[in-house]
């Protein structure tokens, strides 16, 4: 499996907007290969997204998706591309 961490900082505008359209969100990424989980998180001052996926393919996929879902849906918005950190999981645990 592979992990990725998506972090946008300063970016309150593009959190309310994806809390708003949870139900898009969830089906853009839901439709990338090899989707495993996700969670979308709201910090302070914007938030950041954990996705796991069954290899890095998916993960770099999951962030192309991404990116394409926010210049298309949210053109107004000028959001500043996120911090991304990825690599291999080596422990997966869930309920």
């Amino acid at each position: 499996m592979h992990a990725v961490i998506r972090h946008y900082r300063g970016e309150s505008q593009l959190f309310d907007e994806l809390e708003r359209r949870t139900d898009d969100v969830e089906r853009v990424i839901r439709g990338v290969p090899g989707f495993t989980s996700y969670h979308l998180v709201r910090t302070a001052d914007g938030g950041f997204s954990v996705g796991v996926f069954e290899d890095e393919s998916g993960a770099a996929e999951s962030t192309r998706v991404a990116g394409d879902w926010v210049r298309q849906n949210l053109p107004d918005l000028t959001v500043s591309p996120p911090e991304v950190i990825e690599g291999r999981v080596i422990l997966h645990l869930g309920r």
